[in-house]
């Protein structure tokens, strides 16, 4: 049961990077589209866009941790066989 959580997050957590980098790909695609916007609603948006990125960053951290300790896990049961 405790195998089939874990493989949920993981696959969850892929799921969701897919959106959030689909998400990032439109925003930039947007402002490129729409030059004539300029001052401050650029810099707004340029900060939005590099939160996304560093929250991209900390996901991938977190799916890699996931990972790894759903592989320990498999080859400890392996051994315990």
């Amino acid at each position: 049961m405790l195998n089939i959580i874990i493989v949920a997050i993981v696959f969850g957590s892929i799921v969701a990077l897919a959106m959030l980098i689909c998400g990032t790909i439109l925003i930039i695609v947007k402002t490129r589209t729409n030059r004539c916007a300029s001052g401050p609603a650029d810099s707004e948006e340029a900060r939005v866009i590099q939160e996304i990125y560093q929250g991209l960053e900390k996901l991938e951290e977190r799916i890699d941790a996931l990972e790894t300790i759903l592989t320990e896990n498999q080859a400890k049961d392996r051994y315990r066989k």
